[in-house]
């Protein structure tokens, strides 16, 4: 996290993939936002509270790309709506309407069911204080 603003200055699209922990949550402030070049662009597929809407609203870059916010979902009224240059998606980054993909996470739900019923670890436990998956498949 120390080095990735020393290179803000540097890109030209910055892609948020991260969980939200105390050191992430707002970490794309109004601050570190002037550290970007004018006409960057930002996508945000991670964690809304990671990216401060106010300070894209100030118009800096050339744009943004948001498949989550914060709040969310995001109130009809909000001025991030009227932002230029700015795409809001319905929080679907990860989804696919590929049906493999469907049959994925039911495979999934149901494996953690089984073994909910059966007292054994669950798959993809997320460990809510820090906001990462703590335990993948087992």
């Amino acid at each position: 996290m120390e080095d990735a603003e020393r290179h803000l200055p540097e890109c030209d699209h910055i892609v948020v993939a991260a969980p939200l922990t105390d050191e992430t949550r707002r970490y794309f402030d109004a601050a570190r936002l002037e550290h970007l070049k004018p006409g960057a662009f930002l996508t945000n597929l991670s964690r809304g509270a990671i990216v401060d809407l106010a300070a894209l609203e100030a118009g800096r870059l050339a744009g943004a790309a948001l498949d989550v916010t914060d709040p969310e979902p995001l109130p009809q009224d909000h001025p991030i709506w009227s932002a230029p240059h700015l795409l809001v998606t319905p929080h679907i980054a990860a989804a696919d309407a590929n049906r493999h993909d469907r049959a994925e996470l039911i495979r999934i739900a149901l494996e953690n069911c089984r073994r909910f019923a059966e007292g054994k670890p669950l798959l993809h436990v997320v460990d809510l204080s820090q906001g990462i998956v703590v335990r993948g498949e087992a």
